[in-house]
Parts: C-alpha cells; sequence; structure tokens
C-alpha cells in the first residue's frame, strides 16, 4: 500500500513543479530510491496524460563506472543520455544513498572529465536550459543521521519540508525578487565575512519548487569582476564525495585568490578545474521556513531561513554574468543569531539582520510568516 506522503510528493512534483500535461513526455531517473515511489510518479504522470521514462541508477555502480572511466566511455554516456534528455519535455532527478561519500574515493581527475562531457553536454547544455526539471533528495537513514535526527523524525521533517504550499511562497518571495533586480551594491557583513559586490544589470529568479524540492530562495548573480573582501562559510559542504569544514574565501576583483578549509588541497584542486572556477556564478538569499540547520545536503542547506549562499563556478543562463566552468559549488552561510548573527545590505540599505528581514515589504519571508 502506497505511503500518503509519498502519493502528496508525486502530486507537487508531477502536477506542481513539472506542471506535465496531455502528450508532453518526462524522464524521471531514480537514484537509489524505492520502487515504490519510482511506481508512483509514473502512475501520476500518465494520469496527467503524460509520458514517462524511467531510468534506474545506483551510486555504488556509478563509482564503478567513473574510478577507472575513460574520456571515450565518458562521451558515449553522455551521448545516450543527451539523446534521452533531448526527447523530452520535463525532467526529474531523485536520489537516495546509504553512503554520501561512496564517489569521494573516485580521483578529481575523472571528476573533471565527468563534469566535462557527461554533466556538461547533457546537464548544462539541455536539462537546465531546455526542460522543466526538478531535483530532490529521497530520505534514507544516512540522510537522517547527517542531520542528527532519528530515521522517523527525519523522514516527518523531510515530507513536511518538500510538500509546503510553494504557491504560497511564491507570492511571498515576489518583493525580494524585485529589490534584487533593481539593486546594484550588495555589501554582507558577518563573522570572518565582509564582502562587496555588484549584481546590476543581472536577472533575479524566484525559485518556488519549480526546479529544486526543497525549495526556497531568490538569486542572481554577482558581475564576474565585482567581488572583494573575504567569506567565511559556517555550514559544512559536500563535493564530490569530499566533506569541507569552515571554507575561507578571499577575492579581489572578482577572482577567489585565497581558499582554506578542512581540506585545502581537494577545494584548491576544484577551484583549479578551470580557469571559471575561481570566479562566482550565483548569489542567492534563502528563506524555507522549516529549514533551520545545516543537514550535510546541499539542496536542503540552501535554503535554510536566514542563509545566503555563494558559489564558484558556473553562472546559470537565467541570472548570467558570463562565467562558465564544469564547476558549480554552493556554500552557505547561516547569519541567525545561533551562528554568529550577520547583515545583507542593497545600495546601502540593510534588508537583512540575523536572518530575518527588516523592511516592510520582505517581512512576508521571515519564518513567523511563511510557515
Amino acid at each position: 500500500m502506497i505511503d500518503a506522503r509519498m502519493a502528496k510528493l508525486a502530486d507537487v512534483l508531477i502536477g506542481y513543479s513539472t506542471a506535465m500535461k496531455e502528450g508532453e513526455k518526462i524522464l524521471i531517473e531514480a537514484i537509489d530510491i524505492p520502487h515504490e515511489m519510482t511506481c508512483e510518479l509514473v502512475r501520476r504522470a500518465r494520469a496527467a496524460g503524460a509520458h514517462p521514462l524511467v531510468t534506474l541508477k545506483a551510486n555504488r555502480v556509478q563509482r564503478a563506472l567513473m574510478k577507472d572511466a575513460t574520456e571515450p566511455q565518458f562521451e558515449l554516456m553522455a551521448d545516450v543520455e543527451a539523446l534521452r534528455m533531448s526527447n523530452v519535455q520535463a525532467y526529474i532527478g531523485m536520489r537516495g544513498s546509504s553512503n554520501i561519500a561512496e564517489l569521494s574515493d573516485v580521483a578529481t581527475d575523472k571528476h573533471k572529465i565527468y563534469q566535462n562531457t557527461v554533466w556538461k553536454r547533457v546537464h548544462q547544455q539541455i536539462r537546465v536550459p531546455k526542460t522543466r526539471w526538478v531535483v530532490l533528495r529521497w530520505p534514507h537513514p544516512s540522510m537522517a543521521q547527517q542531520a542528527g535526527m532519528s530515521t522517523e523524525g527525519f523522514e516527518d521533517f523531510y515530507f513536511q519540508v518538500c510538500t509546503m504550499d510553494y504557491a504560497r511562497m511564491a507570492k511571498a518571495m515576489q518583493p525580494l525578487k524585485e529589490r534584487t533586480q533593481k539593486a546594484d551594491r550588495v555589501h554582507i557583513k558577518g563573522p570572518g565575512t565582509d564582502l562587496r559586490f555588484s549584481i546590476k544589470g543581472i536577472n533575479a529568479i524566484a525559485c518556488d519548487g519549480k526546479l529544486n524540492i526543497p525549495d526556497g530562495e531568490v538569486f542572481s548573480c554577482p558581475v564576474k569582476t565585482s567581488v572583494n573582501g573575504h567569506v567565511s562559510f559556517n555550514a559544512r559542504t559536500l563535493y564530490q564525495g569530499v566533506v569541507h569544514d569552515g571554507v575561507r574565501l578571499e577575492f579581489s576583483e572578482g577572482k577567489c585568490v585565497k581558499a582554506t578549509s578542512t581540506n585545502t588541497e581537494h577545494l584548491n584542486a576544484v577551484l583549479d578545474t578551470d580557469e571559471g572556477a575561481r570566479y562566482i556564478g550565483e548569489f542567492a538569499i534563502g528563506f524555507h521556513p522549516h529549514i533551520t540547520r545545516p543537514m550535510l545536503d546541499i539542496l536542503f542547506d540552501e535554503k535554510i531561513a536566514g542563509s545566503f549562499h555563494f558559489t564558484p563556478g558556473q553562472a546559470y543562463e537565467e541570472a548570467n554574468n558570463g562565467n562558465k566552468s564544469a564547476v558549480h559549488w554552493d556554500m552557505v552561510c547561516i547569519q541567525t543569531p545561533e551562528c554568529g548573527g550577520g547583515e545583507i545590505w542593497f545600495d546601502d540599505e540593510l534588508i537583512r539582520k540575523d536572518g530575518l528581514f527588516v523592511v516592510d515589504d520582505l517581512k512576508g519571508l521571515n519564518p513567523d510568516r511563511l510557515k
């Protein structure tokens, strides 16, 4: 018997996030998730009159593929997956794994080849710009452990977060989108952080459950050479299966000139992937009211109420500063009082202090109003 929470989540993904219509095609990529959820997505897609296509994957198999792969093998994978992706109007990517570090012993050069072939050709060039897509994690016990919660408690939290009223959130975030769209100078201050940059002329995107689940952010992008100062991130971050804590970046004229963390060597290896990896491709403000602490999963952590994230690497086409890279690494700083506080200023006006919006038109995004 299907869990009612699965059915509700499938309704959100098919009916709201991808908004499937009669005759459209959707690719469901299921990575280490229960077949029951995949089957429910198929049923809901068919009920909407859509034609579902399913790809089943597992991270242990992905590790085996990547560990000793050659570039021709990755190109073959990209050929097959690009054909599949180019034949659908929508995409759901749902992943769950018992081991978040499954790919940690795959060499950096293999990750780089994968990013420059499969990721670039399939996801950056087709999925992101040409489909209606949404990606999310599945609540596995290892994910509960990351969050410091019981399995049952985490499942309840997960479904509450992922099935909230995103249409209501969409209305509340419009004033922040408009302010971000009009802003020029941004100044972010906090413990270990004094960062200045411009977002003048760069688009602003309100993320309301149409691309990521969970959702709850407005993002833009710095003018490529405008970033100056330093930023310290207080949420742990996972990239290529490697965990980093205490990431600190220093910038001069847009370029990251110094980077340190608990794994400085790996951090700099990623930032040296290509020329664009040391420039910023995204700046975003997070405000999901039910996500209040990090759990080492970026789809959740970048939406934490009272947070912002800053992203070395590739810029999105929708909010583009021209930066290109195989890397896109969201790094999160939480500015609530419990995490040290902080301020965000737009054009010399304080808009958020210690994680709460302080101007009237944005107060609807504070947790007490958005829940």
